[in-house]
């Protein structure tokens, strides 16, 4: 889930603390009536602030309910914002790429987190939206990242190393016959996913193979927030920023000893890109501390809540497991019974899993694709204005009982079945990767990961609450970087051996990634 982050949580935030410029830019926040329409706020001016304060990615589900329209506008100390509701109008944006443009949002967002220097930030600026060509490090590393990530033999490469990882780290998680062990879940899930994710991309000298850099790299993940809108962030964000750097150091020592020479076709193409572009090795270093989000953040929540939903939701498990059960081969070797789970398979013959897998991201995902209006233009009937950011929250959709129904705020596993495609709305309506030019190219490797560990846990192992019932964990702290929900707490379980599978030895394959498991229209276009 590599691409999407909540960039406008990042900009909310930081125009909340520059009120000053509502005074020195007052003509931007006049409304045109040829604008869409304002949405309303409880309280002048900052009113909108305190809604996604209290309220985080629901707020935009709350204003969307209360306007009714497709489109409405928030003004906000310092921004203007657009905020589309409705997918028929979000696929017209996509196709304004240019106006309405990606880029040049990423490239601020990538300075600020990265800490990259003025110089580096000078390169990324340069044609950072493509208007000249498809030239420059913003257009190139796009293009390093979707061939490193595309379905086709780089990626098999990547899925393969990944997929014995995790088999690695359900060995080790596996307790002795008749005995048992407790975790916590989300705990133990992040670090076998940081793991796997990060051999696979990075090779034998990944450097988050140092547990201290893994450390650092979350002791920073939890600091974003002070590092993109903190008042001095040299001062009150010392503690991300300092593991920032211990994580970019680590990296530039891996570049330095050719590390990524033996690392994946994406790694090595990101790499490429931006020594083409001349980019100091330092910042090269500094960048890749900000591709780690896109590779790790999202990842293991969405493993956690389909793990969760599938043990808690009634009658749901025996299901899954059968489809499971249907398409592991058994063997023996040297006497003992060795079942083989391939995932290309599991794709083929799991449409419950998978169901349930894109109903977990439906509604636990509250990323938001943004987009900056690069000169006045019209979004069907409705002026937007330069300057202004546009933004197209998938939680607005993902909760629109106009297009899924009155049960649209439950679970519903089946929901995404083949013969349920009649009672649910069209693709386009499924928005957990974003979409158009900026659909996440990560989707695949991201499912392909999430299928593995969540169907060779649930075919090997039997878990059971340590308080006795399965509780849903809230959300309210979910980071600034996240497009998945994180739970506020972890859940401690008992783990056993499935019953009648204690002496079973596992091995899980994949043959091909070119069979696309299509959950976007674009999928749909590329199976054409």
């Amino acid at each position: 889930m590599a691409s999407i982050i909540n960039y406008p949580v990042f900009f909310l935030i930081l125009t909340g603390i520059i009120t000053l410029a509502y005074l020195a830019t007052r003509k931007m926040f006049g409304h045109d009536p040829r604008e869409p329409p304002l949405a309303p706020q409880s309280i002048p001016l900052i009113g909108h602030m305190v809604g996604l304060s209290r309220s985080k990615f629901n707020y935009y589900v709350d204003l969307s309910q209360q306007t009714g329209s497709p489109i409405f506008t928030m003004s906000l100390p310092g921004q203007k914002m657009y905020v589309v509701t409705k997918p028929e109008l979000i696929q017209v944006v996509q196709k304004q790429h240019k106006t309405l443009a990606f880029p040049p949002i990423e490239a601020k967002f990538a300075s600020k987190v990265c800490g990259a220097s003025l110089e580096a930030q000078a390169i990324l600026d340069k044609n950072v939206n493509g208007d000249e060509g498809e030239f420059g490090l913003s257009m190139e590393s796009y293009a390093a990242m979707r061939a490193g990530l595309k379905p086709g033999p780089q990626l098999d490469g990547m899925n393969r190393a990944m997929i014995q990882e995790i088999a690695k780290s359900l060995d080790l998680l596996q307790p002795p016959k008749g005995g048992s062990r407790k975790v916590g879940i989300y705990t133990w899930l992040r670090d076998a996913i940081t793991t796997a994710t990060t051999r696979s991309v990075y090779g034998p000298m990944n450097p988050f193979d140092d547990k201290a850099i893994v450390d650092a790299f979350w002791e920073f993940e939890s600091g974003l927030m002070s590092i993109l809108v903190g008042f001095l962030p040299s001062i009150t964000a010392r503690k991300p920023i300092a593991a920032r750097t211990k994580v970019a150091k680590a990296f530039e020592a891996y570049y330095k000893a050719g590390g990524v020479q033996k690392a994946s076709a994406l790694a090595q193409n990101r790499y490429q890109a931006e020594i083409d572009n001349n980019v100091a090795l330092e910042d090269i270093a500094r960048y890749e501390v900000g591709g780690s989000i896109a590779l790790l953040v999202n990842t293991a929540p969405a493993a956690f809540w389909t793990l969760l939903l599938l043990h808690s939701h009634p009658g749901l498990l025996d299901g899954i497991r059968n489809e499971i059960d249907a398409c592991t081969e058994t063997s023996t070797e040297n006497g003992l019974t060795v079942r083989t789970l391939d995932i290309t398979t599991l794709k083929e013959s799991c449409p419950l899993l998978l169901s349930s897998y894109q109903e977990v991201l439906r509604s636990r995902s509250m990323g938001t694709s943004v987009r900056e209006v690069m000169e006045d233009t019209y979004l069907d009937q409705w002026l937007l204005k330069k300057g202004a950011m546009l933004q197209m929250p998938s939680r607005i959709i993902h909760q629109d009982a106009g297009l899924w129904g009155g049960d649209v705020a439950d679970f519903k596993p089946r929901r995404f079945l083949p013969e349920e495609k009649q009672n649910r709305p069209r693709d386009i309506c499924f928005r957990a990767f974003g979409g158009g030019k900026t659909l996440c190219p990560g989707r695949h490797f991201a499912t392909n990961e999430i299928l593995a560990v969540v169907a060779v846990f649930i075919a090997r192992l039997d878990i059971e609450p340590v308080d006795g019932d399965w509780k849903l964990p809230t959300t309210v702290n979910t980071n600034v970087a996240a497009v998945i929900m994180e739970p506020d707490d972890d859940i401690q379980v008992e783990i056993k051996a499935r019953r009648g599978f204690e002496d079973v030895k596992w091995v899980i394959n994949l043959n091909k990634s070119d069979k696309i498991f299509a959950m976007v229209t674009e999928d749909n276009d590329e199976i054409e």
